[in-house]
């Protein structure tokens, strides 16, 4: 089994993940200059929590971002209410008629999508936990 590691004072790991989150009506505003800015803001927001991005890019209407994490990150759920608020805020301050594209103040949808991506298949780490207990 091979992993990109990540190594911190205490431990060596491998945590990624994949976010999709959608615009409020999946409304198709994320292209052209906003979509170029909202990267910028993304890779802002993860600069600022110390989170490496390992690729980013949009469709008209959602946002897929993967990434790593460390081992003592802290609230999964609590960074992407703050990665939703920051980049919502400064792309309607950038470009108010988002105001009017969206409705009701609120630039994304309240659900998104977060799972972990493994580097191998589950089967292919079985096989190696079994093979362990002879070594």
């Amino acid at each position: 089994m091979k992993y990109k590691l990540d190594k911190g004072s205490h431990s060596v790991y491998c945590i990624q993940f994949h976010l999709v989150m959608c615009t409020k009506y999946r409304r198709q505003v994320l292209q052209g200059e906003i979509d170029e800015r909202l990267k910028y803001w993304v890779q802002e927001v993860f600069d600022h929590f110390g989170l490496e991005i390992i690729q980013q890019e949009t469709d008209q209407d959602h946002l897929h971002i993967v990434f790593g994490i460390s081992p003592s990150f802290g609230s999964l759920s609590r960074f992407v209410n703050s990665l939703k608020s920051t980049t919502s805020r400064r792309l309607r301050q950038e470009f108010p008629h988002l105001k009017s594209d969206v409705r009701r103040e609120a630039f994304w949808s309240r659900s998104y999508f977060l799972a972990s991506i493994g580097q191998v298949r589950l089967e292919d780490v079985k096989r190696y936990v079994e093979t362990q207990k002879d070594k």
